[in-house]
């Protein structure tokens, strides 16, 4: 291998669609910068921008655009808005779930509710949701449409079902599929569903890239709630233990309840039902997952997820686009491998 291909293959998945996808995300870019603007409240570009500058790898808007150039797109603007339009869904997402979550760090930075308020952030949120449905609108297509309002109803039901499932130790694995489908999932496949629709795809390619954009986010977010337990905050960019902190009945925290015994079970129920949590509990929990296995179940499903990924691309002839979104599936879940 030449030097030039040893870097090439040192680069993750994401960097390389990135740079194959440079003009189409410059262009989406200034979009973002242009959209997000706001002649009477200074105070949206500055809560903004403090997230959507603050180093996120852009991802989904990247899988919008990489599946309309898989299905043949030409040119022109509207996959490049409708990949805003995902970007500006997803921030208003995150300034709602800092205040729900009460968090305070978010891509190794203070949280914008910190930093401000949680006013501010719900009020600027709903405006980046607003600006989201300006921008979908403008493509004139009702099929994207439908699906990126559905997408939008769906996280926010997700959320809520999230909320109501919270610190319920009766949480089944199906009601955490069901939340993990609505709060990442949706948005994922929304993402790439979308790109094939605007590209005029067939109902086969539609359908494919829908089922790749729904198993890479359930794989995805498997494998951030793992990492809350054994990542780091360079790798998560906010602090490990957060989910445990506050008391999210995550897949590993589910298969490890579901083989309780008596004594751990009361554990849990202290430190998760009722937020008695002390000194030392952060790795009693971690303790209890390696001993009845839950860690590795929860990556053996995040990498089943990645698996149905990789299968759902089967139907698209081998390039370079198909290649990186394949090795894409199998990185959100290196992480933890």
């Amino acid at each position: 291998m030449t030097m030039d291909g040893a870097a090439e293959q040192a680069k993750g998945p994401q960097d390389r669609l990135a740079e194959a996808l440079a003009e189409d995300m410059a262009a989406v870019n200034r979009i973002i910068r242009t959209r997000m603007a706001s002649e009477h409240a200074p105070r949206i570009p500055e809560v903004t921008a403090h997230l959507i500058e603050a180093g996120g790898k852009r991802l989904r808007p990247m899988l919008v655009l990489a599946a309309a150039h898989l299905c043949g797109i030409a040119g022109g603007e509207d996959h490049r808005k409708l990949a805003a339009t995902v970007e500006f869904i997803h921030t208003a997402t995150l300034l709602h779930d800092d205040v729900v979550d009460e968090s305070r760090q978010r891509r190794g930075r203070p949280t914008a509710n910190l930093l401000w308020d949680n006013k501010s952030s719900v009020l600027v949120g709903d405006y980046l949701f607003a600006r989201a449905f300006q921008l979908m609108v403008e493509p004139g297509n009702l099929r994207v449409l439908d699906i990126l309002a559905n997408a939008s109803a769906t996280i926010a039901e997700g959320e809520v079902l999230q909320l109501t499932a919270a610190q319920d130790l009766a949480t089944s694995e199906e009601i955490y599929l069901k939340v993990v489908r609505g709060k990442t999932a949706a948005l994922f496949s929304a993402a790439t569903e979308s790109g094939a629709v605007i590209a005029g795809a067939a109902d086969a390619a539609v359908r494919a890239l829908y089922n790749y954009g729904d198993a890479l986010g359930i794989a995805f977010q498997i494998a951030d709630d793992l990492l809350d337990y054994g990542g780091t905050s360079a790798a998560t960019g906010k602090n490990v233990g957060d989910d445990f902190r506050e008391r999210k009945l995550t897949l590993p925290v589910i298969k490890a309840v579901a083989k309780a015994n008596a004594e751990e079970r009361a554990f849990w129920v202290r430190v998760i039902e009722k937020g008695d949590q002390r000194d030392g509990d952060l790795e009693r929990a971690q303790e209890i997952m390696a001993r009845h296995g839950a860690l590795e179940a929860a990556r053996t499903d995040a990498m089943g997820w990645s698996a149905r990924a990789r299968a759902a691309l089967s139907v698209f002839p081998d390039q370079p686009l198909r290649g990186m979104l394949d090795d894409l599936a199998d990185f959100v879940v290196a992480r933890i491998a």
